[in-house]
């Protein structure tokens, strides 16, 4: 076989139009073909390409003939998934932008890839708008790692999160950190949870703080109350919450008010 009959052969097997591989190739439908036809060859940066895209050896591309079992096998030091992700991507475009482009390293308004980036992003490294991914970054993420406005999942960090560890303004999980903390293990400035440790208030099983409400125990500098709370003691603290936190933290004491 020569290397414009594979080159048709590959590009079938995976159902590719010569449209379809010109646009990911960044070279015309004539341009493919040629190839296919053997009037022209491709350049050297696009046999990589070819090779990568429909993992396959440069050997088995090159060489006429029949392929073998080792020609067509990549490189070995590709890995599982970038040897299965089949570059694809939209012919529209806004902002310059595909509106989906799935490859190992993707771009486009949804981006799905080894490494991701787009309005919304799918992938093992993502950053987007809208990001799901073992690391991902956003404005709305989710991943194992997670960095955003509004985080989940296993780390956490952004202004709301929400993790098996959490940290940020406003967290909620198993283990948290921030300026309003609730979780199992809560820690921050305002705190509730069943060991809530707080520099203002806690609330919660065992709280410390400089106010401490706790169901079975509760150390407090300035207030501390162990069991359930009269509503006279809400009145008090409410109060207290006033005098104790500063100014720039007003409108956490308030919300914290509300879990009185």
């Amino acid at each position: 076989m020569t290397l414009g009959e594979k080159l048709s052969k590959l590009r079938k097997e995976n159902s590719y139009t010569q449209e379809q591989l010109a646009d990911v190739l960044g070279v015309s439908r004539q341009a493919i073909s040629k190839w296919e036809s053997g009037a022209a060859y491709p350049e050297t940066e696009k046999l990589i390409r070819i090779s990568t895209l429909f993992d396959c050896s440069l050997d088995y591309l090159l060489k006429d003939g029949e392929e073998t079992a080792d020609e067509r096998q990549p490189a070995p030091a590709q890995s599982f998934f970038r040897q299965r992700l089949h570059e694809r991507k939209s012919a529209r475009t806004v902002g310059g932008l595909p509106l989906w482009h799935i490859a190992r390293n993707a771009r486009g308004i949804l981006a799905i890839g080894m490494n991701a980036r787009g309005i919304v992003a799918i992938g093992l490294k993502a950053r987007g708008i809208l990001s799901f991914g073992v690391l991902s970054a956003g404005l709305l993420s989710f991943g194992l790692l997670s960095l955003g406005l509004l985080s989940a999942g296993l780390f956490t960090l952004g202004i709301f999160s929400a993790g098996c560890f959490a940290a940020g303004l406003f967290t909620v999980g198993a283990v948290t950190l921030g300026i309003i903390a609730l979780g199992a293990v809560a820690v921050g400035d305002f705190s509730a949870g069943a060991l809530a440790i707080g520099k203002y208030a806690a609330i919660g099983d065992h709280a410390k703080a400089m106010i401490a409400v706790g169901d079975t125990w509760a150390a407090g500098s300035v207030f501390q109350k162990t069991g359930s709370l009269t509503v006279q003691d809400a009145a008090y603290i409410k109060q207290l919450l006033g005098t104790v936190v500063p100014s720039r933290l007003s409108w956490a004491a308030e919300i914290f008010k509300l879990m009185i």
